[in-house]
């Protein structure tokens, strides 16, 4: 590489580092918009369950198809990717193939690398044979409908696109090393490259160099632009599972939080002594509003849940109200916070940090009453999500709302609060009658 390549190649990492950087910084800034919790207990925990979940994807392979594939293309493309290393090394100095100094090492790196890759070509095919041919209920469902729908086949063009890259680059560059050509000294070991490399013969040299040099820039190029693409993509779960799982709930899945202002009037109703009339304690302690109404309601946790949604389903086709022909999807639950926050995010970029009210929010434009009323509060969706997000604890926040702000809850429930307040137990019977089961 001349001179002006090495100015190109580091205007070309520099621009996509840049704007990655920028979205990176919008990406914190909204997920800062969520209300304080504290994450901050059980270190320990916390980081075994990023070990386990995150790094070593012990949930995927609770279906052992997919996640048995989906293993094989995580360690594929990220230890593949160490070769960025040397690619960013080459283009800002203008060397070849720079680590070939460590001689028996890289032959055993660029040979592992290409084995993953293949792997990694293969098992992309799958999984794009699985979402279009055989068609798997949870990728046909409605909720992924458009942008979706898409955004997952196009991460699998991108990925099949930069591992062909991958082989025509080494394949290209084995050809021009075994000729002796210039710069091409032998270095590293191509298991796979070699049953491609005789395409190459008959080939003018020139253009040989010309193949092999765009498939360098198209490659390195193509990462740059994948690693851009996954903040508008369900794949920013690549980044996001690992602190997604360190803030996961470590509570028991069922255990409900409650409100510290509503606990404390509870006991200012059950203490004889007390004086109703008196000021709250801890004024800050009272919310300006019960529940969630949009997405600035939800905890920073739950917005990152949201964008960390891999979109995969597995939480719709677990969801029993779901499979009964409800209209609540988890999944969609997930993806529709995350529209609204970056609907909101824009917002705020459009009015210089500001956020002005735009008439619109995640409840009743985004999710409605119905679905929130359909959940049967199971947990199945968190119990099934690979990266331990979860839906629930958003419904519920949703649901608080409808009930102590709008008194909007189902005629059922609002019965069976009205039997609790009147007769002290959720069914329509006389207190004095309560026993009377006894007599029979």
């Amino acid at each position: 590489m001349n001179f002006l390549d090495n100015i190109l190649f580091a205007l070309l990492l520099g621009a996509g580092i840049g704007y990655f950087t920028m979205n990176v910084k919008k990406l914190i800034r909204n997920i800062k918009l969520g209300q304080d919790v504290d994450r901050s207990d059980n270190s320990s925990e916390r980081w075994k369950n990023m070990m386990m979940v995150a790094l070593g994807q012990s949930k995927m392979v609770k279906r052992p198809i997919a996640g048995f594939l989906h293993i094989v293309v995580y360690v594929g493309f990220v230890i593949i990717n160490i070769e960025i290393i040397e690619i960013i090394i080459d283009g800002l100095f203008g060397t070849h193939r720079v680590l070939s100094f460590m001689g028996g090492l890289y032959d055993v790196l660029i040979g592992s690398f290409e084995i993953l890759a293949f792997l990694v070509l293969v098992t992309v095919s799958i999984f794009w044979i699985r979402r279009n041919v055989v068609k798997i209920g949870r990728f046909t469902s409605t909720d992924l409908n458009g942008k979706p729908r898409n955004d997952a086949n196009y991460i699998l063009y991108f990925e099949i696109v930069i591992m062909s890259l991958f082989f025509t680059m080494n394949s290209a560059d084995l050809h021009l090393q075994t000729l002796g050509i210039g710069h091409y000294s032998q270095a590293g070991s191509f298991p796979i490259s070699q049953f491609i490399a005789p395409i190459y013969n008959g080939i003018s040299e020139g253009t040989v160099v010309l193949i092999e040099r765009a498939a360098w820039w198209l490659h390195i190029a193509g990462i740059l632009v994948f690693l851009n693409y996954l903040y508008f993509s369900k794949h920013l779960h690549i980044l996001l599972a690992f602190p997604n799982t360190f803030y996961a709930d470590l509570n028991a899945k069922g255990k409900f939080n409650n409100l510290e202002s509503v606990t404390n009037e509870v006991k200012l109703m059950m203490d004889p002594n007390a004086d109703p009339f008196a000021a709250p304690a801890n004024p800050d302690a009272v919310p300006a509003k019960f529940g969630a109404s949009d997405v600035q309601d939800l905890n920073w946790v739950q917005l990152l849940n949201a964008y960390s949604c891999t979109e995969c389903g597995r939480c719709t086709s677990s969801c029993p109200a779901n499979l009964t022909g409800k209209k609540l999807s988890p999944r969609k639950i997930m993806m529709d916070t995350r529209d609204r926050l970056e609907e909101v995010g824009r917002n705020i970029d459009l009015n210089k940090g500001v956020f002005v009210d735009d008439g619109k929010s995640l409840l009743n434009d985004y999710i409605t009453p119905e679905e929130l009323w359909a959940c049967t509060t199971c947990n199945a969706c968190v119990e099934e999500c690979p990266i331990n997000i979860s839906p629930l604890s958003i419904i519920i926040e949703m649901r608080r709302y409808l009930v102590m702000e709008q008194s909007a809850a189902p005629m059922e429930l609002n019965n069976m609060m009205s039997n609790i307040e009147n007769n002290g137990a959720p069914w329509q019977y006389n207190q004095m009658d309560r026993l009377n089961w006894i007599n029979e």
